[in-house]
């Protein structure tokens, strides 16, 4: 049996009932869920606010590496069953949906949210996605703060 994994970079708004049913087996008792969404508040390190997000991807690494974050998370939890990682791309406006990570097993006790979680934390660390915040004050890139070690 094929287990499904899902790595997807796209501009459409994201159907979460989808996503979950596409990773979603006989066997699975358990979907965790993390959806990061377009903050218009900031409210640590530098509060301030925006009104919108652009993301740029150079899409063939940018998949290559949400591959090798799915490969990970099923070396790392043998048990999980269906793997979903998606990015938007393009402007999104403060309050949308713009990542995805799901993990479905059969339980919740056997590594679900952690997997996860490793999810869109490895995601942020290693898929090259370029992100622009637009607020009152103008724009800028937003820069990350990980650096890439060997075998990222």
């Amino acid at each position: 049996m094929t287990l499904p994994t899902i790595c997807l970079l796209t501009e459409a708004e994201l159907d979460l009932d989808a996503l979950v049913a596409q990773i979603t087996l006989p066997t699975t008792g358990a979907v965790c869920l993390f959806t990061g969404v377009v903050r218009a508040v900031t409210t640590r390190d530098d509060p301030h606010q925006t009104t919108a997000l652009e993301y740029e991807a150079y899409r063939p690494m940018a998949e290559a590496k949400m591959r090798q974050v799915a490969d990970e998370i099923r070396a790392r939890w043998p048990s999980v069953e269906g793997v979903a990682l998606v990015q938007r791309l393009g402007r999104l406006a403060a309050g949308a949906p713009t990542t995805l990570i799901a993990c479905s097993a059969a339980h919740r006790d056997t590594g679900v949210f952690e997997a996860a979680r490793y999810g869109i934390d490895r995601l942020k660390e290693i898929v090259p996605v370029w992100k622009k915040e637009f607020g009152p004050n103008g724009e800028a890139w937003v820069e990350g703060s990980y650096t890439p070690t060997r075998g990222d």
